[in-house]
């Protein structure tokens, strides 16, 4: 079996002129750098449009993209824009920071002058999207027409006709709200179109996109109103219970996520039909598929609605192996990650190994305390051959900052393990990505804080937290040729270089 190697690094943390990573230049520089560093993937966070807190695992749909990631300058070579319009915009000074403010409030009245200049009704590529994505995109565009129409209200909080889709409703504001609806299609198509010739190009090399999808759907996005049926909601849709994690060692109180939790007798009466779509769609916008939060289709912890903690949620059973052997049989085998970590039982490493799926496994858990139990399961030596390792994920701190955080003995087993009493703390990072890259695991994805020494103020994300989340950016500098030179170094030395 060959070994493999890739980074982890979302769109949004790419360097780029207009205030965000996107599809622009950049991006397709950033996958020769891969290529030349001797890399096989390239792994990203979702792609969907974010909502409150800015987090890529809460979005406005499971189908749509972000229109963040449209390239402004594409825009302008097609003569929608102009560069003088784009300079203008204030998307903040900090070129490794996103302002998601400013980025809310200045870049939509680009996108809208873009479309307004587009004449994109008569355009047969446009027509040609809308009639094939018609069965997601015709709800989806008119849930954001409203959610502008209401000020940004949740769906939840619109008038009762429109809230509970009344035939008579859906009428009226599809007619009143028809170049609004039309503008958010736009989006889709250019978002789409830009997608998929980055993708294509990164194929051409020989990168493979290891693309990331929630289990769960946000509360206030198009698919929870456009479809109920699929969630556990009453009669008015108002959720009876939510997703979270029973509290641990890490939360006294448990994590509350608050998404609707699936209505799994429905989809089954239904042959998965929702899931089958999902993921035929995923399989088509990436090489392979890292799902988020597993264990959840084993067993999902459930929530009352209304609780401000987890504490009084518990474990109901998922829908098994049987969804993914649907699955297979619609769609063939695919390429997936089974994100397993966190609370394990016997029952879900018995669902990830009849998958057939990888599983994950994150050094940093290896020496933690707290969880000394499972601690063993993630040291390098211990890894299988199925697995994709990683010094750690976009909700862990960064190598460099979990050396700078744990405890004294916990510092002590890490120099243990490495046999290295010598080398320097600032440049242990280096050991520790070692650690990982010469252990039996197939597929070894690093994120690129971590290959950079950065510490925990270049942290993607702290669970539980809002307001400082998903901001972190590259610079042009930190892509540098001696970076590259040591990244093809030390996957040559671990014989995991792509020489496709």
């Amino acid at each position: 079996m060959s070994r493999e190697a890739g980074i982890l690094l979302a769109i949004s943390s790419l360097p780029s002129k207009y205030g965000i990573g996107c599809f622009s230049k950049e991006a397709y520089r950033f996958v020769d750098w891969l290529k030349e560093a001797g890399q096989t993937y390239w792994q990203i966070l979702p792609v969907g449009p974010t909502s409150y807190g800015d987090s890529p695992y809460q979005s406005f749909s499971t189908f749509a993209g972000n229109p963040y990631f449209i390239c402004l300058e594409t825009l302008i070579e097609e003569g929608v824009l102009t560069k003088e319009e784009c300079d203008a915009a204030d998307f903040g000074k900090k070129e490794n920071d996103i302002n998601y403010k400013k980025l809310y409030e200045e870049r939509f009245p680009l996108l809208r002058k873009a479309y307004e200049r587009s004449n994109v009704s008569e355009n047969q590529e446009y027509q040609k999207f809308v009639a094939e994505n018609q069965w997601w995109l015709s709800d989806y565009a008119l849930f954001m027409a409203l959610k502008n129409r209401f000020d940004g209200h949740a769906w939840t909080e619109w008038p009762e006709d429109i809230r509970l889709r009344y035939g008579y409703a859906l009428d009226y504001y599809r007619k009143e709200l028809y170049f609004d609806i039309e503008f958010q299609q736009y989006l889709q198509f250019k978002f789409f179109e830009q997608w998929y010739q980055l993708k294509a190009y990164a194929n051409s090399k020989s990168i493979k996109i290891v693309g990331d999808i929630p289990i769960y759907v946000a509360m206030d996005s198009a698919d929870t109103w456009a479809h109920p049926e699929l969630f556990q909601l009453d009669e008015n849709n108002v959720p009876t219970a939510v997703a979270g994690c029973p509290p641990d060692g890490f939360s006294a109180d448990g994590q509350l996520w608050g998404n609707p939790l699936y209505r799994w007798d429905y989809h089954r009466n239904t042959d998965y039909q929702w899931w089958v779509s999902r993921l035929w769609y995923c399989f088509k916008l990436y090489d392979v598929v890292r799902i988020d939060h597993f264990r959840g289709f084993d067993e999902y912890f459930s929530i009352p609605y209304g609780d401000t903690t987890a504490k009084n949620g518990h474990w109901e059973k998922g829908p098994g192996i049987e969804l993914f052997r649907r699955v297979e049989q619609c769609l063939g085998w695919h390429e997936v990650i089974a994100e397993d970590l966190g609370y394990m039982t016997d029952s879900v490493r018995q669902l990830v190994r009849e998958s057939g799926f990888p599983g994950m496994k994150v050094l940093e858990f290896a020496f933690d305390s707290r969880d000394s139990s499972s601690a063993n399961d993630y040291l390098p030596h211990n890894y299988p051959e199925k697995c994709v390792a990683y010094t750690g994920t976009h909700d862990n701190e960064t190598i460099t900052g979990w050396l700078d955080s744990i405890t004294k003995e916990e510092f002590k087993n890490v120099r243990e393990y490495l046999c290295d009493q010598y080398t320097p703390k600032k440049w242990l990072y280096k050991s520790m990505i070692g650690l990982v890259m010469r252990s039996n695991a197939k597929t070894c994805i690093i994120p690129m804080q971590d290959y950079l020494g950065m510490n925990n103020k270049c942290r993607m994300n702290q669970p539980s937290t809002v307001g400082k989340n998903w901001r972190w950016r590259l610079t042009e500098k930190d892509l540098s040729d001696q970076l590259q030179a040591e990244i093809l170094h030390t996957t040559k030395l671990y014989g995991r270089m792509n020489w496709n």
